[in-house]
């Protein structure tokens, strides 16, 4: 008996298959046209892996490598990649456990726990291994088992960590992926085979080692290894500190929660923070010197809390901080520069006066008296309503921008008389060992639901500006983080917890049939591994009141 045949459409071209046809065999018949690998495809509009096959007639578009969730995928199954070449070498007896912990340079930094040393010997066994299976063209297979059944499993495998998550699981399924005899599980979409995974470099690091892997843009080239210490440092800093509070992953924060202990643990988490200002107001006041104090950072890193909390630092010191925002020198609407698509690009550094910026500046650090700008955005131009500022003998200047760690914006202004301050929310927590949480997931959460609360943007939109906003912190904000004084992480242990009852209900509001509702779909499937936690005792002064509100200071 001949079999169902359907028809498959990609673009304009129409083409029938037999059902049960994997995507991964009907991509191989397009994919000369594509510069990248196919590696996921959208059925339907719905996103699907290749292994899946063929059971009706449907519109097929591909993802490829040079696409961020391609280069997503990508990455999550060179990690499984990763840990099989490691347990290979290694010997699963001499492992208590292997760790992917944070972003480095263009890769992940990751940790081998046990009786292991980690030399370029090692390294180099680790590289061999991981070229044999991708190689071997071995079949990443999927298979789905009951959430009880997962849970025993990675009990007899030893890993704890996977184990502690799946009891608190709500779905009664779980997707598990293996390579040969190596099982494990991992968050999101896979590749279908090693075959792809052509492109990666070890690099021994500090205590461990970085896996470098292609960017979206250069899905065929591994980058070259740029260490960025200091940002490594704050990294290491942070995961340390919640290793010592017995809270690596998820898992752990949940039991956490659920045996009533939270409220000490954002007590201690807010006091650790508090303690880092203070910390930080010291280096300042013991530089007389210093009269700007520039910070920057990427987008809802808690940039404004964390100015006013300083400011009140500064004043325990003995200095009077003034806050400036870099905002009120926007140069006239008509002289904004404009983007690739004929829109303002207020993100750009030619987007401010330079010159008057850099002028006032001077003029108050030379005691001259100055009437500073206020930036009207109805009517696109500057105004001038505020009463003359004078610099005092103890007055610091505390100026927030996104070029403030970028000395031309500042060019005119001497060293010494600037400190800069790179914050960020460096999400120190980990799904599992293997599984790692993208501080860019922890900082779109926040911002989805702030806006949501403060500017009335729905969730759809904030996804869809997302990648813009994400280009503008890679062209002015990344490039200058390793310039900073100090580094500081405004990333709460807790905060998940508590932005998961503010994040849903909004995410939930996307049409399936909306571009933007395969990350919603992402983002709510990641928010269900944790439990929730109220707002009722978040300090009033928590950067964490930025975001969910009923905060002390005006944000």
């Amino acid at each position: 008996m001949e079999k169902q045949r359907y028809t498959v459409q990609v673009g304009e071209v129409l083409r029938q298959y037999e059902a049960g046809t994997t995507y991964e065999k009907i991509s191989e018949d397009f994919q000369a046209e594509y510069e990248n690998d196919i590696v996921l495809v959208f059925v339907d509009n719905r996103l699907q892996e290749l292994g899946k096959k063929l059971k009706k007639d449907c519109v097929l578009k591909f993802v490829t490598t040079g696409e961020a969730i391609g280069n997503q995928t990508y990455r999550r199954s060179m990690s499984l990649l990763l840990v099989k070449a490691v347990y290979n070498v290694a010997g699963h007896e001499n492992i208590d456990k292997v760790r992917i912990l944070y972003s480095v340079s263009k890769g992940y930094y990751c940790k081998v726990e046990g009786n292991v040393v980690v030399n370029q010997d090692f390294l180099n066994r680790v590289t061999i291994r991981m070229r044999d299976i991708v190689e071997a063209d071995i079949p990443i297979k999927k298979r789905s088992v009951s959430t009880p059944d997962a849970t025993a499993l990675f009990h007899q495998y030893g890993m704890v960590d996977k184990e502690k998550l799946f009891e608190y699981r709500r779905g009664s399924k779980v997707n598990l992926y293996s390579l040969n005899e190596f099982e494990d599980y991992y968050y999101g979409y896979m590749l279908p085979s090693t075959r792809y995974l052509k492109y990666f470099e070890l690099h021994l690091y500090d205590e461990g080692f970085v896996i470098q892997m292609p960017v979206a843009s250069a899905p065929k080239e591994v980058p070259p290894f740029v260490p960025q210490n200091k940002l490594f440092q704050v990294l290491k800093e942070s995961t340390r500190w919640g290793d010592m509070q017995g809270i690596e992953t998820v898992g752990e924060l949940n039991d956490i929660i659920t045996k009533g202990d939270i409220l000490e643990e954002m007590l201690v988490q807010e006091a650790l923070q508090e303690s880092k200002i203070a910390s930080i107001a010291a280096q300042i006041a013991a530089r007389p010197e210093v009269r700007f104090i520039l910070i920057a950072g990427p987008s809802s890193s808690g940039k404004t809390t964390f100015s006013h909390r300083l400011s009140v630092q500064l004043r325990v010191n003995g200095l009077v901080p003034h806050p400036i925002a870099v905002d009120n020198y926007f140069v006239d609407r008509e002289l904004t520069p404009k983007d690739e698509n004929g829109n303002y690009n207020f993100e750009c550094l030619e987007a401010i006066d330079l010159e008057k910026f850099n002028q006032d500046m001077t003029d108050l650090l030379e005691g001259k008296e100055v009437q500073l700008p206020t930036f009207n955005f109805k009517t696109g131009k500057r105004e001038y309503i505020s009463k003359p500022k004078k610099l005092g003998a103890n007055d610091v200047l505390v100026i927030e921008g996104i070029h403030c760690l970028n000395d031309a914006m500042t060019y005119k202004l001497a060293a010494e008389n600037k400190f800069k301050i790179y914050i960020s929310a460096l999400t120190q927590l980990n799904i599992d060992e293997h599984n790692r949480i993208p501080t860019t997931d922890g900082r779109l959460i926040r911002r989805l639901v702030r806006d949501a609360r403060t500017r009335g943007t729905s969730a759809q939109q904030t996804i869809r500006m997302w990648p813009s906003v994400r280009r503008g912190e890679e062209e002015n904000i990344f490039p200058y983080q390793e310039d900073a004084d100090v580094m500081f992480n405004s990333a709460l242990i807790y905060e998940l917890a508590v932005l998961k009852q503010y994040a849903e209900p909004i995410l939930f509001g996307i049409d399936k049939e909306c571009e933007e509702y395969t990350e919603a779909k992402r983002l709510l499937k990641f928010l269900e591994y944790f439990v929730g936690v109220g707002s009722e005792n978040i300090p009033k002064n928590s950067l964490l009141r930025e975001f969910v509100g009923g905060g002390c200071f005006q944000v």
